[in-house]
């Protein structure tokens, strides 16, 4: 094991990365930001370099202190072979198999491995596959092979325009974590509004303020740079906010040269559309997260 802390080797895994596009996309996003200043202040293992195999990016082990909180204890993974990980996955200075985790990925292939990791290290564990998407811009810079612009315009109708006297575009405050938590898909738990809390802190949010001039829609970033959390109020529902507030997010993160990338479930087709309007590119591969849980 190896852990890269030069920026010079950093940004050659980067590089390395970008070329691996979009089976990659996971660890690429992540990669990115810690060469940005690494505001999550997470470390990159690998197996070997400078032809590596696999590469693990999780947080400092002072930041895994509390063994139940699956949101801390994340790693990120991606392998040139899968079928060559288990060794390098398995070892307990790589991974911490004795606390709650969660694994993600764009290689829904790691499937076989992880599951036999969780049996060695007698665990039990939860597969959850999403629809991967770059938005237009990403994708046009990193897979232009992808962008099928005139397929994109037929399908990206307007959505309907945004009541500005009612709606305010700003951003989210700590305060506000609360209120994300609560229609997280992934999150309610104290845990969970700790780590919304820290991407608030640490990466730009967007909202919109309804009249009472509190949130009523929303976009966050995470720790590995990808589009998340996004969701509207009921009450404010069947206006187009989502739409409004991701294209707010969108267009003010493209001109800081982010690579953008989001996750919808295969069965929430109402944000499937949203990501049409948004003229988003459908990735070949899957968004995978693998939660575990020590028996």
């Amino acid at each position: 094991m190896l852990h890269l802390q030069s920026p010079q080797k950093l940004q050659l895994l980067e590089k390395s990365l970008r070329m691996a596009l979009p089976e990659s996309l996971k660890v690429y996003g992540t990669v990115f930001h810690m060469n940005k200043g690494n505001p999550f202040k997470l470390k990159a293992l690998v197996d070997s370099w400078p032809d590596f195999n696999t590469v693990v990016i999780r947080p400092q082990e002072q930041e895994m202190t509390d063994d139940l909180d699956h949101y801390t204890n994340t790693y990120l993974i991606y392998s040139k072979d899968p079928d060559q990980s288990q060794e390098f996955l398995g070892s307990p200075a790589v991974i911490n198999w004795k606390q709650h985790l969660q694994i993600q990925s764009s290689q829904s292939s790691l499937n076989g491995v992880i599951q036999n990791l969780v049996d060695v290290n007698l665990s039990k564990v939860e597969h959850t596959q999403c629809n991967l998407y770059m938005t237009f811009d990403t994708a046009k810079k990193l897979l232009p092979s992808l962008v099928d612009v005139k397929n994109l315009e037929l399908k990206g109708d307007e959505a309907k325009s945004l009541n500005q006297e009612m709606f305010k575009r700003s951003s989210l405050d700590v305060a506000h974590a609360a209120l994300v938590n609560q229609l997280w898909y992934f999150g309610g738990t104290e845990r969970s509004q700790r780590f919304i809390e820290r991407c608030i802190r640490t990466f730009p949010s967007f909202c919109l303020l309804g009249p009472e001039g509190t949130p009523v829609s929303w976009a966050l970033m995470d720790h590995t740079g990808e589009l998340r959390m996004g969701a509207t109020v009921p009450e404010y529902r069947g206006q187009a906010l989502i739409y409004h507030t991701g294209l707010y997010q969108i267009q003010t993160l493209s001109k800081r040269g982010f690579p953008l990338y989001a996750h919808t479930a295969r069965t929430n087709y109402i944000i499937q559309r949203v990501t049409v309007k948004l003229h988003h590119v459908p990735m070949p591969c899957d968004w995978n997260q693998w939660n575990c849980v020590p028996v």
